[in-house]
C-alpha cells in the first residue's frame, strides 16, 4: 500500500478530512503497517527451511512446536485474524531448526490468507525437505471479521487442521500429536 492509497482510504470515509491534526501521518503509519503485515510476499518458505536443515541426527521421532503466536489478515474482508499455530512433525534423520517452524508460519500468515488454506500451506512446506515420516498442523484463530462485523460472535474460534502422512493415515500418531497439543483427549 502507498502513502497515497491510505489517503485516498481516508479521504473516503465519509466526514473525515487527512489533513485534520490526528491523521496527518496516518497515510504514512499505514503504508507501513501493510507493509509489514504483507512482508510474507517476499520471503520464499523454501528458503526459510532450507537455512536450518540438520542432517546428522538420529532423531526419529515426533517433535512438536506448540503455541505459536499467528498474526493475518482474512482475504474476503481484509481483517485480521490471529491465535495459535500448533506444528508437529516425525522427522527421519533431518530436522528442521525450531525457529524456523515460527518463521514458516509467519511467512504465510503474513499474506491475504484464508485459514483454511494458511493450514495447509504450512503442513505442504513441511512435508518434503527433510522427507518426514508425516506433518501435522492445528491453528486455533479469531477472526474479526466474525466479531466486529455480521454475526459479531465475540468467543468465536475457528479450527483448522492438516494432516499429511503418518499423521493422517496413523490413528495412534494422529491421536499423540492432538493429545500433546491440548487438542486431543
Amino acid at each position: 500500500m502507498t502513502e497515497e492509497l491510505a489517503k485516498q482510504i481516508i479521504t473516503s470515509i465519509p466526514g473525515e478530512d487527512p489533513s485534520r491534526e490526528g491523521l496527518v501521518g496516518t497515510p504514512r503509519r499505514m503504508a507501513e503497517a501493510w507493509g509489514s503485515l504483507m512482508q510474507g510476499y517476499r520471503q520464499d518458505p523454501a528458503e526459510i527451511l532450507a537455512s536450518a536443515i540438520f542432517t546428522d541426527e538420529s532423531c526419529d521421532q515426533m517433535i512438536i512446536v506448540k503455541d505459536i503466536e499467528l498474526y493475518s489478515v482474512c482475504e474476503h474482508h481484509m481483517l485480521p485474524f490471529f491465535g495459535k499455530c500448533h506444528i508437529g512433525y516425525i522427522a527421519r534423520g533431518r530436522v528442521y531448526g525450531v525457529s524456523k517452524l515460527a518463521r514458516l508460519a509467519d511467512c504465510f500468515a503474513r499474506r491475504l490468507q484464508l485459514q483454511e488454506r494458511l493450514t495447509q500451506q504450512i503442513a505442504s512446506a513441511l512435508m518434503g525437505p527433510i522427507g518426514a515420516e508425516g506433518v501435522g498442523v492445528v491453528i486455533e484463530a479469531r477472526h474479526l471479521c466474525m466479531m466486529m462485523r455480521g454475526v459479531t460472535k465475540q468467543n468465536s474460534v475457528m479450527v483448522t487442521s492438516a494432516m499429511l502422512g503418518s499423521f493422517r493415515d496413523d490413528p495412534a500418531v494422529r491421536s499423540e500429536f492432538l493429545r500433546l497439543t491440548g487438542k486431543g483427549e
